[in-house]
Parts: C-alpha cells; sequence; structure tokens
C-alpha cells in the first residue's frame, strides 16, 4: 500500500472514530466534567470539556495501527505515547480539580523530559551545540509549547484552525520525501482527528471543550512532529508552521512579565481574545488565524524547496511581519486602521 494512501486512511479514520467517540463520551463529560466560566473563559454558560481524550485516542490508536504495532519504527514512538497518555491524565485532573501551578508544570517537565531523553544520541538540531544543552534547550521548548497549545486553545474552533493547516502540511512535506514516515502518519492521524471534533465545537454552538485532557498531549504530539522536522534539517519550516501560536503565547507571556502580572493566573490578554474583546466574532478571528496558518505553511514549503540559509531568513521575516500585522489588527478596535 503506498504511503499516500496509508496517511489517507489515517486521516479517514481518526476523523470518523473521533467524532463517534466524542459522540459517545458527551453524556459522560456533561455529568463529570462542566467547564464553568471563568476569567479567561470565552463562554457563558457551562459547557463539558473533554473531548479531548476523543482526539488523542483516535490519534495515537490510528498512528499505532498505521505505522504498524510490531515494526520497529513504532517502538521509537512508544515513549512518546506514553508520555501523551501521563500528559493527558495530568490535564484531566487538572480539568475536575485544579492542580497548583509548581506541580503541574513538574509533572509536565517529566513527561517532556521524557520524550527529549530518549531521541537517539546521533539526532542534533544543531551539531555544534554540546548535546546536553540543546536536549536542555529542547526541554524548556517543549514545555513551553505544550503549554502554549493549553493558552491558546480559548476560542471555539481555535486548535481546530491551528492544528488542521499545521499538520496538513506536516503531511505533504512528509509525502514530498522531507519528514520521516511516523510522524508524517502521526501528523495525519492528528489532523484528522481534530477536524473529527470539530462540528462538535462549533462557534456560538460549541457542545463540548478539549480541556487540558487534550490541550496539553495535543501540544506534545504535534510539538514533536515540528521537532521531527527540525531534525530533518528543516529548521526554519519547522519554525514558520506554528508561528502565530509562538508569537500570541510569547508576546502575551512577556507583557504579563513586564507588567508584572501574575502571568500563571487565568486571563484573556492573549491576542485572539482581545480581538473578540474589539469587535471581532469568534468566526472572524479563527478564520484570519486559518488564513494565517494556510501562508505559513506556503512560506514553509518554499523553504524546504529553496533549501538556502539567506532565503530561510527573508522568509522567516516575511512570517514575522505577517503575523506582527494580524497581532496588530487583532489588538485594535474593528474597523480602526492605522
Amino acid at each position: 500500500m503506498g504511503t499516500s494512501l496509508v496517511a489517507l486512511l489515517a486521516f479517514m479514520s481518526a476523523t470518523f472514530g473521533c467524532a463517534l467517540l466524542t459522540w459517545a463520551l458527551m453524556p459522560l463529560l456533561a455529568r463529570y466534567a462542566l467547564a464553568r466560566p471563568n476569567a479567561r473563559s470565552s463562554h457563558k454558560i457551562p459547557t463539558p470539556q473533554g473531548a479531548g481524550i476523543a482526539v488523542v485516542a483516535a490519534t495515537l490508536v490510528v498512528t499505532t495501527f498505521s505505522v504498524g504495532p510490531t515494526t520497529p519504527a513504532f517502538l521509537g514512538l512508544i515513549p512518546l505515547f506514553v508520555a501523551a497518555i501521563v500528559i493527558g491524565i495530568v490535564g484531566a485532573v487538572d480539568d475536575i480539580r485544579p492542580i497548583p501551578v509548581l506541580p503541574r508544570f513538574a509533572l509536565q517537565a517529566l513527561c517532556v523530559g521524557a520524550v527529549v531523553l530518549t531521541l537517539p544520541s546521533d539526532q542534533q538540531i544543531i551539531p555544534a551545540l554540546p548535546l546536553w544543552l540543546e536536549r536542555a534547550a529542547l526541554l524548556i521548548g517543549g514545555l513551553w509549547f505544550v503549554n502554549l497549545v493549553n493558552f491558546m486553545d480559548g476560542l471555539d474552533w481555535m486548535t481546530v484552525a491551528e492544528g488542521v493547516p499545521v499538520t496538513a502540511a506536516l503531511v505533504v512535506l512528509g509525502l514530498l520525501g522531507a519528514l520521516t514516515q511516523s510522524p508524517m502518519l502521526l501528523a495525519a492521524a492528528l489532523g484528522g482527528a481534530l477536524l473529527g471534533f470539530g462540528p462538535f465545537n462549533r462557534p456560538g454552538a460549541a457542545k463540548v471543550f478539549l480541556g487540558d485532557v487534550g490541550s496539553l498531549p495535543i501540544g506534545l504530539l504535534l510539538g514533536w512532529c515540528l521537532l521531527q522536522l527540525a531534525l530533518q534539517g528543516h529548521v526554519a519550516a519547522a519554525l514558520l508552521l506554528p508561528l502565530y501560536y509562538l508569537a500570541d503565547s510569547t508576546l502575551t507571556l512577556l507583557r504579563r512579565v513586564l507588567r508584572r502580572e501574575p502571568f500563571w493566573l487565568a486571563h484573556r490578554s492573549h491576542f485572539y481574545q482581545r480581538a473578540t474583546d474589539n469587535g471581532f466574532s469568534v468566526r472572524e478571528v479563527v478564520g484570519l488565524v486559518c488564513l494565517a496558518n494556510l501562508a505559513l505553511a506556503a512560506l514553509a514549503g518554499i523553504s524546504i524547496a529553496l533549501n538556502s540559509g539567506a532565503a530561510d531568513g527573508i522568509l522567516i521575516g516575511v512570517g514575522s511581519a505577517m503575523v506582527g500585522a494580524l497581532l496588530m489588527r487583532f489588538a485594535r478596535c474593528k474597523g480602526v486602521t492605522l
């Protein structure tokens, strides 16, 4: 069976599997896992959360059978899958009964660290760096990426608008030979699962949320796929694909730190959240984010095609300017121009 057909089957299986499992879980989630509005929330009434269980389960099961549970490639995925399950359990507990900040970050760091430390010792992004230094940087970066995906999951369809274009781009890059088969198939399954979750999370009619049980492992799985792209030598592409999420979360964190705000507490100061306060509808926000991600995916593809350090610098500059323009647009009242 051809690789492209396997990827298509993985995508479709995860889509339908996630949709069916989400539908089956909804009565249970409505009974035991209601998300009540807080300072960070965009919803006004208690809404079930925890559909991330379906997304992650569909992703892991479909990837297992797509890669082959008896193959050496699957053995390499076991630390990632175990870490995703554990970090999902941490998120599930936090959804029901909030865990204090330090224990929560410590548990997340253990999961990310397990993935980073089990990477083959001959795999490095920057060979000139000492291995321990690069692994330490990956641990910090991985922990931040897991949390920023969680932070950005504050609007209906937001994670879908981010995850589907990024995973689709990873699949295309894999089919073109820029990414190995395991992360490509994982991306196909994750993108399909997010698409299957989408109808239950429609703006204005959301019946269920992902919850931390979904956003945290999704961040880990997506971050691992991007790391594999970087390890293949495509660092610029790996930065361009999630650039909107990286920019919104990082700039928001820095702004809150500089203002000496308790940045670890729930808030509504991300650019995408400010956009809804400034007159943008939820559909407009997620639509613009999705379009930005598609444009970033195109830049990532150009980066890989040109394979030039100078071109990478220019493309990252173009992507940064585009994302910066969108963030400034979100920060102003709708209809206000410079």
